[in-house]
């Protein structure tokens, strides 16, 4: 890898994420909110420049992509009122309650939107939405074995967005096609959806278990 307009480069074959922090010279608070808090931050830069970057601070998010015996995934329709669209996608939920796994997270999820649970849990993928300006990382699982909540276990009463849920099942491979015609437009499901499709092809055995690190 060799920085852009520079004879440096790393020769190294390993190309994988790392954590790097550049010094913060001032930061302040823009706007605090019920899910998100803005922030204008002052970095210096390695060339001893100061560049300002607003950064949304996010608590994180899980999502899940539940597949069945069928190969069909478990799809949800959603209002989605900052892009005025209704979206399919995966069940997915806020990182919201302090220390709590991401997985038991992701099973909480699953249970509440789509009134199902699973058996066998992995890990598919881990990103940031938008790193350029928002700290939003999510781990994207996938659940297999699933079963329906019997009807007395299930106690969450929806509300908002979520009394107006549609639930539905797409083959896997429709949901591939999908994603390239440009028909499925939300981001966890576009991840999970493609590496799921990858997964199957390689062996889900060789995912990460469901309680692996993060930052592995």
């Amino acid at each position: 890898a060799c920085l852009v307009g520079s004879e440096m480069c790393i020769r190294d074959s390993n190309i994988a994420d790392v954590e790097e922090h550049w010094p913060v010279v001032s930061s302040a608070e823009l706007l605090r909110a019920r899910l998100v808090t803005v922030r204008s931050d002052k970095v210096r830069t390695p060339d001893n420049h100061l560049a300002e970057r607003d950064v949304v601070l996010h608590p994180g998010a899980v999502a899940v992509l539940a597949l069945d015996d069928a190969d069909r995934i478990l799809m949800i329709r959603q209002y989605r009122h900052p892009v005025g669209h209704l979206l399919w996608e995966i069940p997915a939920g806020l990182r919201d309650v302090a220390g709590e796994d991401p997985w038991v997270t992701a099973q909480r999820e699953l249970a509440e939107e789509a009134s199902y649970r699973a058996r066998d849990w992995r890990v598919l993928a881990d990103y940031y939405s938008s790193p350029g300006y928002s700290t939003e990382r999510l781990r994207v699982f996938l659940a297999r074995d699933l079963e329906p909540v019997p009807p007395a276990e299930r106690h969450f009463v929806p509300r908002d967005e979520e009394a107006f849920l549609l639930v539905d099942w797409l083959p896997l491979a429709e949901a591939v096609r999908k994603v390239f015609a440009g028909e499925l437009h939300n981001g966890p499901a576009a991840l999970g959806i493609m590496a799921g499709y990858a997964a199957r092809s390689e062996g889900f055995d060789r995912l990460r278990p469901a309680d692996a690190p993060e930052e592995q």
